[in-house]
């Protein structure tokens, strides 16, 4: 009986507790787990309709987060269409960097190995193109004479296509812009 009446008053006190209105009307709880992230809204002391209740997932796991990318550092070696071809089964790409900063980011988990990235050309004699079809905005120096670009420490370079690298892929981070939580006031 006892027993019975102190989980009463503790089911009691949570409810009080998860209903009571925030005093600066924002969010008042917040849980996450491993993958998900859950915002609840406080503001009238109400529980936000379920449509509200969206969850939140990071980058999949084994995956990077920067920006508004998620990467991924492969472990083993392979050459470059296969390389390619493991970042397309993950739904993504071999990496295409748009900036010095993100090429920062990268630089700070390869190091002191070469990785591919999703660079190449058909020869010497055509332009760089990105495996995205983003097309030929490469806005670094790509040195050797090979027709695929890997990333190393001291910058990017190119080899041939059948030479075992490690490699990155990159896919759009979605996943923020789908938990954004719309809160109105009633």
């Amino acid at each position: 009986m006892r027993r019975a009446q102190e989980r009463h008053r503790l089911s009691q006190a949570q409810r009080a507790q998860s209903t009571a209105p925030s005093s600066s009307g924002s969010a008042c709880l917040e849980e996450t787990t491993s993958q998900v992230t859950r915002s609840q809204s406080c503001l009238s002391g109400k529980e936000p309709p379920a449509a509200e209740h969206l969850p939140c997932a990071a980058c999949p796991k084994g995956w990077i987060g920067f920006g508004s990318k998620c990467f991924y550092f492969s472990n083993d070696s392979r050459n470059w269409t296969s390389s390619q071809l493991f970042c397309a089964s993950e739904k993504a790409n071999l990496v295409h960097t748009d900036s010095q900063k993100e090429m920062n980011f990268l630089r700070r988990y390869i190091d002191p190995f070469a990785y591919w990235i999703g660079l190449s050309r058909e020869s010497s004699n055509h332009p760089w193109e990105w495996v995205d079809n983003a097309g030929h905005n490469v806005w670094f120096d790509v040195t050797g004479d090979g027709d695929y670009a890997f990333l190393n420490k001291d910058g990017i370079s190119s080899g041939r296509v059948y030479t075992e690298k490690m490699w990155i892929c990159n896919k759009p981070n979605n996943y923020a812009d789908k938990c954004q939580i719309h809160l109105t006031s009633s």
